[in-house]
């Protein structure tokens, strides 16, 4: 698959916003002393481990004017966070548990508080690195005040776009990356806005952190087009799988579960176009509302996340969904997204107080199935609440059925192979199989998987 890491099939991945879990202050005073914050994130290693996670996915940590996206030292923690020596220190805890670590990183752009770029704005024309940004003219101002214009992210300008066809930006970040896998031992990487960045920088880190470590990981946040642009043997490995992201959902709430077996079948079915490939799946993130404030019906956060776990590629869940938390994001901010929790309270006072032991069961089931993690998907049963599939390898056949209505339901017909026989139930334990055929019978809102060997 695209020369996946193997570490990557089995991996359950925990996005966490330090920033934001932390409570660090909106703004980096660079005067002020550094705080340690990172060192909450140790208490939360336990419930991880409980809640079957295996990898750690980080959100920005590294020094930044605001909300890490923005970076402005790509070889310092946040001093918000914490320091380099505190973070490594976190990185060994983290991997003596036996789990991986993966950080955000950031290379479309800077923060305007980055050196290169505040040396542009103090020398103008005569600076060192005027060819390090993109698009930069001397022949307007920009809208920031600046003696000259550059391209930014997506129009905004606190955001200046680097240019990556020049090789010392290109050597600097290279470097950076290089320094947080011999220094910190990280994983791999999410890479921000990666379908904005051109193609051949990909290339290069794709065959730099394979140098340095052949099972590193590099994951890029695409929202739209075709995935296999950036995910190939050349590029990336894995992309972020918006185009399920909204299915996975509004199936639900439409009640037409049409909608994501067309988009399960068009990724991943006979003639998928994303059968080679181990996307990254998610119900929510920092950048888009938390899927129960998404859902009409709460009870439907069952049925979502044991989809989540059995279909095709990686799961990941967003650091505070595991308990069914609320957030909607605004015209203005994402701030609603990323909030400070508690560990405690959360675990006492849980807004749906028996999702995290589903989570839980459905992570100890893909881990100990294989077929849940390679194996090919076929479409089994399919009605506008109810919605049948196989997940299949050479020695392992597993039926995964799921039940949206608030109604128990069956789900019959299905052909059963004459060999096998149901080893394992998970779920729900009520189906027959009479003359090869299947019959599962489901309660509201819920699901059952069948392992037959």
């Amino acid at each position: 698959m695209n020369n996946t890491p193997d570490w990557i099939q089995s991996a359950f991945i925990y996005h966490l916003y330090p920033l934001g879990l932390t409570a660090a202050p909106h703004d980096n005073h660079y005067e002020a002393p550094t705080e340690y914050r990172l060192d909450k994130l140790y208490a939360w290693l336990d419930h991880l481990q409980w809640l079957g996670v295996n990898t750690l996915f980080l959100g920005p940590i590294l020094q930044s004017s605001q909300h890490g996206y923005d970076t402005i030292d790509y070889f310092q923690v946040d001093k918000r966070l914490g320091d380099n020596h505190s973070f490594k220190a976190f990185s060994q805890e983290v991997h003596r548990r036996g789990m991986r670590l993966i950080l955000d990183a950031v290379f479309n752009h800077s923060g305007r508080d980055f050196w290169a770029f505040q040396d542009l704005q103090k020398n103008g024309q005569q600076s060192a690195y005027k060819d390090w940004y993109e698009g930069v003219r001397f022949d307007q101002n920009s809208p920031m005040g600046d003696r000259f214009n550059y391209q930014t992210w997506a129009g905004y300008h606190s955001l200046p776009k680097f240019n990556l066809s020049n090789a010392e930006i290109r050597n600097h970040l290279l470097q950076a990356v290089k320094f947080w896998i011999e220094e910190w031992g990280i994983d791999g990487l999410r890479l921000d806005a990666a379908d904005h960045v051109q193609l051949d920088f990909w290339q290069t880190l794709r065959q730099f952190t394979t140098s340095l470590r052949p099972d590193f990981w590099l994951m890029g946040e695409v929202v739209h087009g075709e995935y296999q642009h950036l995910a190939n043997h050349q590029h990336l490995h894995s992309v972020t799988n918006y185009e399920a992201y909204k299915g996975l959902y509004s199936s639900l709430n439409d009640a037409n579960y049409f909608e994501i077996a067309h988009t399960l079948e068009r990724q991943f079915g006979e003639v998928g176009i994303y059968r080679d490939l181990m996307l990254y799946n998610f119900v929510d993130n920092h950048d888009v509302n938390r899927v129960a404030s998404q859902l009409k019906n709460k009870q439907h956060i069952f049925p979502l996340y044991a989809l989540l776990f059995t279909m095709p590629g990686i799961p990941s869940i967003y650091y505070g969904s595991e308990w069914g938390i609320e957030g909607k994001r605004t015209n203005f901010s994402d701030q609603a997204l990323r909030p400070a929790l508690s560990l405690e309270s959360m675990i006492q006072k849980a807004p749906i107080a028996n999702l995290p032991a589903t989570i839980r069961q459905l992570a100890e089931l893909r881990l100990t199935a294989p077929a849940l993690q390679v194996g090919i998907y076929r479409q089994a049963y399919i009605r506008p609440q109810q919605f049948a599939f196989w997940r299949e390898t050479e020695n392992q056949k597993i039926l995964i059925s799921i039940n949206a209505s608030s109604e128990k339901a069956s789900i019959s017909g299905i052909r059963v192979p004459d060999h096998l026989k149901a080893i394992q139930i998970h779920g729900q334990l009520d189906f027959s199989i009479d003359n090869h055929e299947i019959q599962v019978n489901l309660p509201p809102c819920w699901y059952s998987v069948i392992i037959l060997e």
